[in-house]
């Protein structure tokens, strides 16, 4: 089990900023950004790699409620960045796919 599930289940404490039937979305605990906050499906899927058609609906969820949380936050007209690491050379540390939300910075490019 992943500490997202483990987050998800309330195993593990967080920040929680949004929750829903499908999502959860809770502050980065080691914050590459002034706001960096994870966005997760509730259903376990380990990564970008493991999507399937059946996911298509999550994936749209998810991206729509990253920028509900971006307004909620007061950084949509600043501007933000969504980003989905796959894989160890991705930098995806967690088995769990996850959108990370960051802000409040100037982002370069490229990244990494």
């Amino acid at each position: 089990m992943t500490v997202f599930q483990k987050i998800i289940n309330r195993e593990v404490p967080a920040h929680i900023v949004y929750e829903d039937d499908l999502c959860l979305a809770f502050h980065d605990i080691e914050p590459q950004a002034p706001l960096h906050i994870l966005i997760i499906p509730k259903k376990p899927i380990p990564s970008m790699t493991d999507l399937t058609t059946e996911d298509q609906g999550v994936m749209g969820h998810l991206m729509l409620k990253a920028t509900e949380i971006a307004r909620s936050q007061k950084i949509d007209s600043q501007g933000f960045r969504l980003v989905i690491n796959t894989g160890a050379d991705g930098g995806q540390t967690v088995d769990h796919l996850h959108i990370h939300l960051l802000a409040q910075r100037p982002l370069s490019w490229p990244p990494g």
